[in-house]
């Protein structure tokens, strides 16, 4: 009966989300189900009701907070190292808030001396050429990422390759925000990401070519095995622009398929065979869109998408009837 109550008071806890579902096998019955009851510092076996072992060590902090302002205020830590910060994170800074370290307000005849320190703090932060190119580079980048909506990952694969550009004095002669660009676009190449050359130069401020040509000159010198893009990464951001359907998507990337296994997108942008492969698809799903449509969200010219998409019907047989809403279009 005690093993029995005290098996459902750990059930009745592992509900509660007082208990962690640990991997440990029994040696009373053999089963490897257990719970670790992180109130009382317990491992239990859920079968049996065996306390495996007690006064377990807490790591965690001694303290408790119910909301994110008592967790803010009680915390005695700062954020963790980052690359995407000039100085990883690891330095220190004046608060802005003009407040001791009991939280009380400095005087007014002080006030002057604490913004004498805060200036000199933060210029003694970045005290070399080094320091100053980097902490200029990585807000660029922060200012570029929050307008691509890029995730975390994107960014440090972004900062660590500007550091070894960095490093190896790529920077000399060039912009910093050309080779910044220029690192974001690898950086979202190697995380699979469907941004194009057109996309990272209008926030970047540049011109396509010089994008290109610097992320070239990335590639080749410092030795970079970057993925090829395929066009199917490309069919769900598009698709989700032009509100299509799931049918609408997955004929689209069955041509596409179709056409990598007849070598046909072999040497032609993937924008394009994405972009004339929705187009197909909307026409055989019998969805209406034109052309123009297509073209103003992928950035395909009309020309493009034409030339693509007769030779993918002619090349896969692909035979329908023209709807008379796309006739001329």
């Amino acid at each position: 009966m005690v093993q029995g109550s005290l098996c459902e008071q750990s059930f009745k806890r592992a509900n509660g989300l007082k208990a962690i579902q640990v991997r440990e096998i029994c040696p009373n019955c053999g089963v490897l189900e257990t719970v670790r009851d992180v109130p009382r510092g317990e491992i239990i076996c859920t079968n049996c009701g065996l306390v495996l072992d007690a006064h377990l060590i807490d790591y965690g902090p001694e303290w408790r907070a119910f909301t994110k302002q008592e967790r803010d205020k009680r915390q005695r830590v700062g954020n963790p190292p980052s690359i995407t910060r000039f100085d990883k994170g690891l330095s220190t800074d004046i608060d802005w808030r003009n407040r001791d370290a009991r939280n009380k307000s400095i005087a007014p005849s002080r006030l002057a001396e604490v913004y004498r320190l805060r200036k000199w703090h933060k210029r003694s932060r970045v005290h070399s050429n080094f320091s100053r190119n980097l902490a200029f580079a990585l807000g660029e980048l922060t200012r570029i990422a929050s307008q691509l909506n890029l995730p975390y990952s994107v960014k440090e694969s972004a900062a660590h390759l500007y550091r070894r550009a960095l490093e190896q004095k790529m920077t000399r002669g060039r912009s910093l925000e050309g080779v910044m660009a220029a690192c974001i676009y690898v950086a979202c190449r190697f995380r699979s990401i469907p941004l194009t050359l057109k996309e990272v130069s209008v926030h970047s401020h540049l011109d396509r070519k010089q994008l290109a040509q610097s992320s070239r000159m990335l590639v080749r010198k410092l030795e970079l095995q970057v993925p090829t893009p395929r066009a199917s990464d490309y069919i769900p951001r598009f698709a989700e622009a032009l509100k299509l359907d799931n049918q609408v998507i997955l004929r689209s990337l069955q041509i596409i398929s179709d056409a990598r296994r007849k070598m046909i997108s072999s040497g032609k942008a993937p924008t394009s065979i994405a972009a004339s492969c929705l187009y197909i698809a909307c026409i055989l799903e019998g969805v209406v869109r034109t052309q123009r449509e297509i073209s103003k969200v992928t950035g395909v010219t009309e020309v493009t998408i034409r030339n693509r998409y007769k030779e993918i019907i002619n090349r896969l047989k692909i035979s329908f009837d023209l709807p008379q809403q796309l006739e001329g279009k």
